[in-house]
C-alpha cells in the first residue's frame, strides 16, 4: 500500500513508513493533547516538504484564530495560501443555519444541507487547490446535530466516502469521551480506516502525552502506547521509549 509521509518527528516510525493514501484517518484525543497542531503539522510537511497541497476545514475555529495559534510555532499558512499550496475552509457558519433551507425547488432540513454544504465545500477547494491532504477539525460539530445513532452513523460514513472519492490523504478529529481501560469505543472510531489516540496520563507528580495508534487497516503498525511532546517546533514522538 502506497504510504504518505506525515513528516511529524516519530509518527512514521509508529506507522512504518506512513499513512495510507488515500485513507481517511482518525486522530481522536483529550482537550489539549494537540489533535489541531497534529493536523496543521500533517498540511504544513506535505506543502512545504513534499510537494502536497492541503486544506483546513474548521468547523470550529475562525481563519484568523487558526492562522495566530499557527503563528505561535513559526507556521507561515498565510505564505502558502498566497501560492495556492493551502485553503483554509472556515464551515463553522454552516452549523449555525436555523431551520429547512430551500435550494432550487428542493427543500432540505437543516442537517442535510448541512453535511451537503460541507461535502460540496471540500470537494471544491481540493480541485481548487489540487490538494492531496485534508484536514477536518473537529468531527464532533457536525454529528452533534444527528442525535440519533443510525442517522450519526450513515452522516459520518457519508462524510467519510466523501473524503475518499476526493482522492486526497485525509485527518478527522475528534473529542475523546471516555479514557481508562473500560473506555466505550466510539462510532466515528469502527468507520475510519485507521485511528491515534491522544491522551494524557499521570506519573507520579508528572504529566506525560501520549500517542496510540489504534488502528490502521492495511498496514503494520506499533501499536504500543509511547511518549510524545508539543514543542515550540509542533509534536515529536519518541517511538523508542516505553511509557512505564
Amino acid at each position: 500500500m502506497d504510504r504518505v509521509k506525515t513528516g511529524i518527528h516519530g509518527l512514521d516510525e509508529l506507522l512504518g513508513g506512513g499513512l495510507p493514501k488515500g485513507r481517511v484517518t482518525l486522530i481522536i484525543g483529550t482537550p489539549g493533547s494537540g489533535k489541531t497542531v497534529l493536523c496543521a503539522q500533517f498540511l504544513l510537511k506535505g506543502a512545504r516538504d513534499y510537494g502536497e497541497n492541503g486544506i483546513y476545514v474548521s468547523l470550529d475555529e475562525s481563519r484568523d484564530q487558526f492562522m495566530e495559534e499557527m503563528a505561535s510555532f513559526r507556521w507561515d499558512f498565510e505564505k502558502l495560501e498566497k501560492t495556492r499550496c493551502f485553503s483554509f475552509i472556515d464551515a463553522s457558519p454552516i452549523r449555525k443555519i436555523q431551520g429547512p433551507v430551500t435550494v432550487g425547488k428542493l427543500t432540505l432540513g437543516k442537517r442535510d444541507f448541512s453535511l451537503l454544504s460541507l461535502i460540496e465545500g471540500i470537494r471544491s477547494n481540493v480541485k481548487a487547490v489540487g490538494a492531496e491532504r485534508v484536514a477536518l477539525d473537529p468531527l464532533a460539530s457536525l454529528i452533534f446535530q444527528y442525535p440519533d445513532p443510525a442517522e450519526r452513523r450513515t452522516a459520518i460514513l457519508d462524510l467519510i466516502e466523501a473524503l475518499i472519492h476526493t482522492g486526497a490523504t485525509c485527518l478527522i478529529t475528534s473529542e475523546l469521551k471516555m479514557t481508562g481501560p473500560r473506555r466505550i469505543l466510539q462510532e466515528e472510531e469502527y468507520l475510519a480506516h485507521g485511528v491515534i489516540l491522544m491522551t494524557t496520563l499521570k506519573v507520579g507528580k508528572s504529566t506525560v502525552r501520549i500517542m496510540e495508534i489504534e488502528k490502521m487497516r492495511g498496514i503494520s503498525i506499533d501499536d504500543q502506547p509511547r511518549p510524545y511532546k508539543i514543542t515550540p517546533n509542533g509534536i515529536e514522538v519518541f517511538p523508542y521509549e516505553s511509557v512505564f
